[in-house]
């Protein structure tokens, strides 16, 4: 059973984690970490040192669950259906939330890219495990023969990553499911793809 200081820290978490996927780290002050969390400030600095300090650990709390969402999600009979499931469940979590908040991963790094260092590795830390996952899945598939395999499985995850963060962030800038879907439904199409053989692109021109 967590002790009271355990649930105390771990209350403050869930609702600095509740701000900064809504406003971003910078924008949350201590203030409204307090305020929100109903503790005083001698209460938030016996568990964190700092802000600082607080959103790592919105990050790495963020991190654990999101890429056991993607381990839980990413699975079917086949490749091509684990990787289906995963957009639907994707798409699923955004339509839950009406779109808003976003990608915390994307807008933490898109806040931190240039500002802080220290942040912006760990944030692509979870970038490149969510990567690896999506590769292993892609890589699968292609010796299956259910996805092109004319350009390496670690791009094509790159790809499906970068297309998903785009089509997050364009769904919540419209609070609508569209731009989402378009993308999810592109990269189907994308990823089944193949590029013509060199002497059938020759005869075409």
């Amino acid at each position: 059973m967590a002790t009271k200081g355990e649930r105390t820290r771990d209350h403050i978490l869930g609702e600095a984690s509740r701000l900064v996927q809504r406003k971003g780290i910078g924008a949350t002050s201590v203030g409204e970490i307090l305020a929100a969390a109903g503790v005083h400030k001698g209460s938030l600095y016996f568990h964190f040192r700092d802000k600082e300090e607080i959103g790592r650990e919105v990050i790495r709390q963020a991190a654990d669950r999101f890429l056991g969402f993607v381990d839980r999600s990413l699975t079917g009979t086949t490749p091509r259906m684990a990787l289906e499931n995963f957009f639907a469940a994707a798409l699923a979590y955004h339509r839950g939330t009406g779109f808003t908040g976003g990608c915390l991963f994307g807008n933490t790094a898109l806040e931190t890219g240039d500002a802080d260092p220290g942040m912006a590795a760990l944030v692509d830390e979870v970038f490149v495990a969510w990567m690896d996952r999506i590769a292993r899945t892609i890589a699968d598939g292609q010796r299956s023969g259910e996805f092109r395999d004319d350009v390496p499985a670690r791009d094509l995850a790159q790809q499906v990553v970068a297309t998903l963060e785009g089509g997050i962030m364009l769904s919540r800038l419209r609070k609508k499911a569209a731009p989402l879907e378009r993308c999810i439904e592109n990269l189907k199409i994308f990823l089944h793809a193949a590029v013509p053989a060199r002497g059938l692109r020759t005869r075409r021109r």
